[in-house]
């Protein structure tokens, strides 16, 4: 499930005072503009209410927004939530936070919310990374899942991946004790370059010695078959919180 990109003119910094530039951060996704469907913009504007958090700096209290103690996995782009929706239906005593920028993929998750009656599901649209430093508070999350990101194939590209230092510390900070990553991707050499990262991420150790099996609970995505179909390789990596 593709993280998806979102489109920013790139600039040098230019100095506003003496000991002042305008920094800005290298995103890991860029903004694609889809269409709705009908059906997922009806989905969109009745049902985004009930199961979207707005973005904000303020720490979620979990407790409030599922009613439970549920264990807390944070899905990280989870494209059109397919799924996200099955493995949510699958586990309904695990609580899920899904994070995504994609218009079209959240109106589709969504609907598949009210289709399938799930209560164990919230989203936010919006830029993980700044979900993450702003509204998850640290040690209370339980695993996070990352299926399918981009790849960012180009080398000067690398430094958008989601899976690399100092994302993954981030991460690792958010993640309870045990807590776990789970990154699936159908692109060795990103296979390979997260398997380095997360390695040398402080306080996680690979739950395997390299890569790690399938999960039999992960159901497959629709950018899973479509590697498949180009016989790519599909590699996974478990790490946990030590």
């Amino acid at each position: 499930m593709n993280e998806q990109k979102k489109t920013e003119k790139q600039g040098d910094t230019e100095p506003l005072e003496p000991s002042s530039q305008i920094k800005r951060e290298v995103k890991t996704y860029v903004l694609r503009i889809g269409r709705m469907t009908a059906a997922q913009e009806r989905s969109y504007n009745e049902l985004y209410p009930s199961w979207c958090i707005p973005y904000e700096n303020k720490k979620i209290n979990f407790v409030d927004v599922f009613g439970n103690t549920n264990p807390i996995i944070v899905e990280i782009g989870f494209g059109m939530g397919d799924a996200t929706a099955k493995i949510a239906q699958e586990n309904p005593d695990i609580n899920y936070l899904g994070i995504e920028v994609h218009k079209p993929g959240v109106g589709k998750l969504l609907g598949q919310i009210k289709k399938l009656e799930l209560k164990n599901i919230y989203i936010i649209e919006h830029d993980a990374l700044e979900v993450l430093e702003n509204m998850i508070g640290d040690n209370s999350i339980n695993g996070f899942h990352v299926f399918f990101p981009d790849p960012w194939p180009k080398k000067r590209h690398h430094k958008r991946r989601m899976m690399q230092r100092p994302r993954t510390n981030l991460m690792a900070q958010k993640l309870a004790p045990e807590g776990y990553i789970y990154f699936v991707t159908d692109i060795i050499d990103y296979a390979e370059f997260a398997l380095e990262e997360l390695s040398l991420t402080k306080g996680l150790k690979n739950k395997y010695e390299k890569f790690a099996p399938a999960q039999k609970w992960r159901t497959q995505t629709k950018f899973e078959k479509k590697g498949m179909d180009a016989d790519r390789q599909i590699t996974e990596l478990l790490f946990e919180k030590k």
